[in-house]
């Protein structure tokens, strides 16, 4: 008795975890970033639990890219759901965008307190009272005021309105200027998550085409399988062949059924995974009207590219934007040692009634010198260094991964497309040499052995077809990532309607 890997399956989970594990590396860098650059909230990855059956949602799980927010009722009817429906969906109901919007609100509400700062505060306020006054606390003695030491009761009625403005704050004005870079930072990071719900939502399209590919293959090389069986079962009833030939074709058909019935579940698995990450409700039965076929990508140079990617990274501008914001933050905490001027006053009016009110005002103005704070300037001083030259670092760290993310990208899609060839001619071989082992086979020359072996090559050639088409397309789809342009572009490399 002998033992054999099956190479179908290595090779498909191999190309399984090397691509989830692209998209979960890709969303992970993004929310570390994320996490670290500014409130709200990131976007975090976790490991999927089983290789064998992941999707692309599944190797974000935990992450809000993974999620979506359904507001859609199920129907009865199939839809027919292309690629760019896809993607449109999960950048109208992807959790992660959700999320980035609320994201964009709180650096918007924090820009308008670091505006009030600089603006004219204006209140008003309206009393009376009722009050009874001891001359005694005051120092008057009882001889000044004829033996009378209490005054009252006597009532009285204010209303008046305050203003504060700030003339000079060199530091509220900076943390200003601090706010706009932040607020412009979150509206592209809000773009950046859009890009990477457009590379989640058309990885698991892709995942789940590939799924249906896979079924395709699988009902094929078990109707190849069932037909062996059953010609083998006609000849041993002949008399042609031995009762052995007649198992190894029924352990090679039911095999191959198995593998049917796996396929159908990834697909569904995959069906399901990318409901969750469009906003589809799960129930709802779709049909992928999109096969995306093999497309070569266009020419394209590197050079180019990597200048594009400069220019249209969103992550890449907010994170220079952020450092803009902490340069202005360093300088908001050195001016809190400069002297600072305002002016406040009041005007209203006073009497023991509001029929009996007259009309007082107050004008003030002040400048405010630091002298001694404690060393809290220096302390402010200290921390925004600090977080200077960590947005410094962050900058630079993500313009050598956007390379990276470029150079990888142009190696996968390259490499691929030679995959294809390669596979594609494989394909054709393979079913030519199932073609002749059956022909030996009825013609009784040769076992069944060679049959099943061909039958194996086959499907092992379908698979590896299946998968560089799959890891093409999803490459294209990185490159167009990595170059920052996946929501204007993708339709373009990728096709669908």
């Amino acid at each position: 008795m002998s033992f054999s890997v099956n190479p179908k399956s290595c090779f498909w989970k191999l190309t399984k975890r090397l691509n989830l594990a692209l998209i979960a590396f890709i969303c992970l860098g993004i929310a570390v970033s994320a996490n670290s650059q500014a409130p709200g909230g990131g976007l975090t990855a976790s490991p999927a639990e089983s290789p064998a059956a992941q999707s692309p949602s599944q190797s974000l799980s935990g992450s809000p890219l993974s999620g979506s927010v359904v507001v859609l009722k199920p129907t009865g009817d199939v839809l027919n759901l292309s690629i760019k429906d896809a993607i449109q969906m999960g950048l109208k109901y992807n959790l992660g965008v959700l999320l980035s919007t609320e994201g964009n609100e709180a650096a918007r509400g924090a820009k308008i307190r670091a505006l009030a700062e600089l603006l004219p505060n204006l209140s008003a306020r309206v009393g009376g009272a009722v009050q009874q006054v001891s001359l005694a606390q005051f120092g008057f003695p009882a001889t000044l005021t004829g033996g009378k030491l209490v005054i009252g009761p006597f009532a009285y009625f204010d209303a008046r309105t305050y203003l504060t403005q700030s003339v000079f704050n060199y530091t509220a004005l900076q943390n200003n200027h601090a706010a706009d870079e932040n607020l412009k930072a979150a509206n592209l990071d809000y773009r950046n998550t859009r890009d990477l719900v457009v590379l989640v939502s058309g990885a698991s399209y892709l995942q789940a085409v590939a799924a249906t590919s896979r079924v395709d293959a699988a009902q094929a090389e078990f109707t190849t399988a069932k037909a062996t069986y059953d010609r083998a079962v006609n000849l041993h009833t002949a008399g042609v062949i031995p009762a052995i030939d007649v198992l190894r074709a029924q352990v090679q058909m039911q095999s191959q059924q198995q593998r049917l019935l796996a396929a159908k579940n990834d697909f569904e698995r995959s069906k399901l995974s990318l409901a969750r990450v469009i906003g589809l409700p799960t129930a709802q039965q779709f049909a992928l009207s999109d096969k995306i076929p093999y497309a070569p990508l266009p020419p394209v140079s590197f050079d180019d590219e990597l200048k594009r990617a400069y220019d249209n990274r969103s992550d890449y501008k907010a994170a220079q934007a952020r450092v803009k914001a902490a340069e202005d933050q360093r300088k908001a905490a050195v001016g809190e040692r400069i002297p600072t001027v305002a002016i406040n006053g009041d005007y209203g009016v006073i009497g023991p009634h509001f029929t009996q009110a007259n009309g007082t005002f107050t004008a003030a103005g002040g400048i405010n010198i630091p002298i001694f704070q404690g060393g809290r300037a220096r302390g402010d001083i200290t921390q925004a260094d600090a977080l200077l030259k960590q947005r410094n670092s962050e900058l630079e760290n993500l313009r050598g991964q956007i390379e990276y993310d470029l150079r990888t990208a142009f190696l996968d899609v390259q490499t691929a497309a030679e995959q294809i060839d390669v596979a594609g001619s494989t394909v054709k071989l393979a079913h030519d040499q199932l073609e002749q082992s059956q022909d030996r086979f009825s013609a009784g020359v040769a076992d069944n052995l060679e049959v099943i072996q061909a039958q194996q090559a086959v499907a092992v050639a379908n698979e590896n077809y299946i998968s560089s088409l799959y890891a093409h397309n999803f490459a294209k789809l990185s490159l167009v990532r990595a170059v920052g342009v996946a929501e204007t572009a993708v339709m373009n490399f990728l096709g669908g309607k």
